[in-house]
């Protein structure tokens, strides 16, 4: 009980200090949230570039090209921008069900079959206003992806069907299923060489945002993760799911609808992957084809990863992955490599990010508890006689 008074006397006498002891040790968790993953990234780039030092070819040189073919000009920041625009609903469909403990790595299929059912719903909405007709489209994709996704949160809430692998090979199965639908009974009969859907029209495609020139994907992308952000971190239900991710079976005994919750957040994660379809669809190409499988659900996984399931901390960290991508093509014919170095980079920077996760709570500049350490003992005095 002696023990126990201590602390709590030593803050009643000193309020200022401990109110101090709580900031300083709020600011370190969030610094180290921060620094682990950006010394991940660095070391894994330091990493490649040992890489490329062995095929003879320069890393400052690669360096320099991803800044100017990502981030180097207007056009540049642009595109990185529109290819950053999916990653931020991929993301969101990893960070989602990861807070309940979760991995799903599907999300491509999710992208794959929202786009593939706004262009099918676009047909017969065609007499329609674009007003009505485009939410709609919209509304189609998302509830395609809530679908498939839910499905696999079903799958693990209910068969206990490990989450990560259903997810994958769901993923494999919506892929097959859209170039079916594609190349059979949704084509368009004038497209010979790229088997596609009927166009969406003119009247339903999205124009750019005012002052920025990238489609609306990327303003709806980064207001999903916002959307995101409060849901997780702001709200009962969000707290719910952390509980549920932490201890099943501490959240079953509270009462929490573990099940129900599982179902729900990969619903809503699939129905983000599958809106990134639809922009693709809607704002990118006109039409649902092939090219919807370009694996920004994979590299959202990634994304995902970096951002340590934050999901405000996805925005920048899919600008610089979108960054990366859009110089790939500069780097091929630059320094002559295949195009899939920037792949190769990608799985680097996984792998580096996967094993910095195991030096959180190892630092005691991080680690608030660390912090007080135990003083020698003063020495025995001797009292003369």
């Amino acid at each position: 009980m002696v023990a126990d008074a201590a602390p709590s006397k030593l803050a009643a006498e000193r309020p200022d200090a401990a109110i101090g002891l709580q900031v300083r040790a709020w600011l370190a968790r969030r610094l180290e949230a921060v620094a682990i993953p950006v010394g991940a990234a660095v070391l894994g780039f330091l990493l490649f570039g040992v890489f490329l030092a062995t095929l003879g070819k320069s890393p400052l040189q690669l360096v320099e090209i991803v800044w100017r073919g990502g981030f180097g000009s207007p056009f540049a920041l642009g595109n990185s921008l529109q290819r950053a625009a999916p990653l931020l609903f991929a993301a969101l469909c990893v960070a989602l069900p990861a807070r309940l403990g979760l991995v799903v790595i599907g999300g491509e299929g999710a992208i794959v079959l929202g786009g593939l059912a706004a262009a099918a719903a676009a047909q017969p909405l065609a007499g329609l206003p674009a007003a009505l007709a485009v939410p709609l489209m919209a509304g189609a994709a998302a509830l395609t992806g809530a679908v498939w996704i839910g499905a696999v949160g079903w799958l693990q809430a209910y068969r206990n069907v490990n989450a990560t692998i259903a997810s994958l090979l769901l993923s494999y199965i919506a892929i097959a299923l859209a170039n079916h639908l594609i190349e059979g009974p949704l084509r368009d009969p004038s497209s010979l060489n790229k088997p596609s859907t009927l166009p969406v029209g003119d009247a339903f495609m999205l124009g750019p945002m005012p002052m920025i020139g990238v489609h609306w994907g990327l303003g709806c992308g980064i207001l999903a993760c916002v959307i995101a952000y409060v849901l997780m971190d702001r709200t009962t239900l969000g707290f719910a799911a952390r509980i549920a991710g932490g201890n099943v079976r501490a959240a079953q005994i509270q009462g929490l609808p573990v099940g129900r919750l599982i179902v729900g957040f990969t619903a809503l994660g699939g129905a983000f992957a599958a809106l990134a379809g639809y922009f693709e669809v809607a704002a990118v190409q006109g039409t649902a084809n092939g090219t919807l499988a370009a694996g920004y659900g994979y590299t959202g996984i990634l994304v995902a990863f970096l951002a340590r399931q934050n999901p405000l901390a996805i925005v920048p960290v899919a600008f610089l992955l979108g960054g990366i991508e859009a110089s790939s093509g500069l780097i091929q014919r630059r320094m002559q490599l295949p195009d899939a170095t920037v792949l190769v980079l990608e799985g680097l920077l996984f792998l580096v990010v996967l094993l910095s996760e195991t030096l959180y709570g190892r630092f005691k500049l991080f680690n608030p508890h660390l912090w007080a350490e135990k003083r020698p003992a003063a020495p025995a005095t001797t009292v003369p006689a």
